[in-house]
């Protein structure tokens, strides 16, 4: 029997023309999406920073500096940390996005800050706003990617997960209620820069990003009331407990003071709305040495 060909090589051909289309506006649209940089290079404008104990915008002991291509943390005007925990947030609350940023701790801690803050620190998201803290908060309620340096004997990770007055699932499903979640990263010593990236879809998934590797993932992040149980009871955690549970979606981005010293550079974000969620790629727990 002789077959006809053309048919079957014009659907052949009508396939291959439309999933070459397909590619390529696919190509097109990745290559146009628009990262936008959370630093202008010149001053703290779009930012507000938040200081315990002060108002909002009172930069206490100039904490916070734009110098060069880097947001500095700086305590070279303290004598004592004072318990002034800091963030600065950014202007715009997002839901759906990827942050990458580069940091590195510099010297020693200032007098007075805890013992465990040494070569600590980190950036909130899904975060309340600066203006909606109380004067004397030291933490919005929020999510943490905590920024661990190495203290030059033993590991210690970073890109953990701390849970100022929230909660979260792991992946199995389980509710996890601890304050601070280890990532099993590397150990990172010294004054050196480490590249760091968040991908964040909402309530859905979220993934902590150190130099290349996924250390942290989990899902359905929440407002949790165990925080605020462990504290002082009063009128503004009687508002958080009463949303235990609630699920976060969106919020700011902060960046942390929290009595050492630390710069950020080539901060920028790709929002990213409404995407689905990647497969996430988990890495293997750094070797003992």
């Amino acid at each position: 029997m002789i077959w006809n060909l053309r048919p079957i090589y014009c659907i052949a051909l009508i396939f291959s023309f439309t999933l070459s289309s397909a590619l390529a506006q696919q190509k097109t649209k990745t290559q146009t999406q628009k990262w936008i940089s959370l630093y202008n290079g010149k001053d703290l404008t779009g930012w507000d920073i938040k200081i315990a104990g002060h108002a909002l915008n009172d930069n206490y002991k100039n904490t916070f500096r734009a110098e060069g291509d880097m947001i500095r943390v700086s305590y070279d005007e303290y004598k004592n940390f004072d318990g002034k925990y800091g963030h600065m947030y950014y202007k715009t609350p997002y839901s759906h996005y990827i942050l990458q940023f580069e940091y590195r701790f510099l010297g020693n801690q200032v007098p007075g800050g805890e013992a465990w803050n040494v070569r600590n620190s980190g950036i909130m998201y899904h975060s309340q706003s600066a203006k909606s803290l109380t004067m004397g908060q030291e933490f919005p309620v929020s999510l943490e990617v905590q920024l661990l340096g190495g203290l030059g004997t033993g590991e210690r990770h970073t890109g953990n997960l701390c849970t100022p007055g929230t909660q979260m699932h792991d992946m199995q499903g389980k509710l996890i209620s601890d304050h601070c979640i280890d990532s099993k990263s590397k150990t990172y010593n010294g004054d050196r820069w480490v590249k760091a990236e968040i991908q964040v879809y909402g309530d859905s998934l979220i993934r902590h990003i150190i130099e290349g590797d996924t250390v942290f993932t989990y899902q359905k992040p929440e407002i949790g009331e165990v925080y605020w149980k462990q504290g002082k009871e009063d009128a503004y955690s009687k508002i958080w407990k009463a949303q235990d549970g609630a699920p976060l979606k969106t919020g700011y981005i902060a960046l942390q003071a929290e009595s050492h010293a630390i710069d950020f550079r080539n901060l920028r974000l790709l929002n990213l709305k409404t995407q689905t969620p990647p497969k996430p790629r988990i890495a293997k727990p750094a070797a003992k040495s």
